[in-house]
């Protein structure tokens, strides 16, 4: 049951994550993620199926491991006003749409722990996952490794160092797995602690 609750955390915070990306850029004049029905929070419209159900439920009932995506939400950066830093703010709108609702949920939890926790003692674990999903989600979409959010951010900061991450091709997403391994998890407490008060409960 923990790991089914496990799995639709993760689909449900792709889900905010990819509309993020749909509605900042929509914002920006681009209306290409509302033309193709993506600008929704209807999960059903951003799942892939292998990405999306397959690979990742596989992975978690085998291994326990996680390892999935969500279809990326269409968006043409020629039609962005902003030309100059568009692609960037698009590319961050998903990272820091997960932060956010870390910090939400994390605040509410810290407030509201106590009272939480005497009324049912599952609601701050589960409250907790959630919370810990989003802050790993969206600091491993902030790695500057191909294909994720971070390299558009990275490119546009850094357009001539970029031209070294970008000869990694999808090789990237390897390097960001292992980094999120040995490195991620640990500064994932860390926010986890210096939002809720405590370090993560699970």
């Amino acid at each position: 049951m923990e790991k089914i609750f496990l799995y639709i955390i993760i689909v449900l915070s792709a889900v905010f994550h990819e509309y993020a990306h749909g509605w900042a850029a929509y914002q920006m004049g681009d209306p290409t993620a509302k033309n193709a029905g993506r600008l929704t929070l209807n999960p059903l419209a951003h799942l892939d199926l292998v990405g999306t159900v397959i690979l990742p439920l596989f992975l978690l009932f085998t291994s326990g491991a996680f390892l999935g995506w969500a279809k990326p939400v269409p968006y043409n950066p020629y039609n962005l006003r902003d030309q100059k830093y568009g692609s960037l703010k698009v590319a961050l709108a998903g990272p820091a749409t997960n932060l956010l609702i870390a910090l939400i949920l994390g605040i509410i939890l810290r407030i509201f722990l106590q009272p939480l926790n005497n009324y049912n003692p599952s609601w701050p674990m589960f409250l907790g996952l959630i919370i810990y999903v989003n802050i790993f989600l969206g600091l491993f979409n902030l790695l500057p490794f191909p294909p994720l959010d971070g390299s558009k951010i990275f490119a546009d900061l850094f357009p001539r160092q970029w031209i070294h991450f970008r000869q990694l091709g999808f090789a990237g997403i390897f390097l960001a797995i292992l980094f999120a391994f040995f490195i991620l998890s640990p500064i994932a407490n860390f926010i986890f602690y210096l939002i809720v008060g405590q370090s993560f409960f699970l």
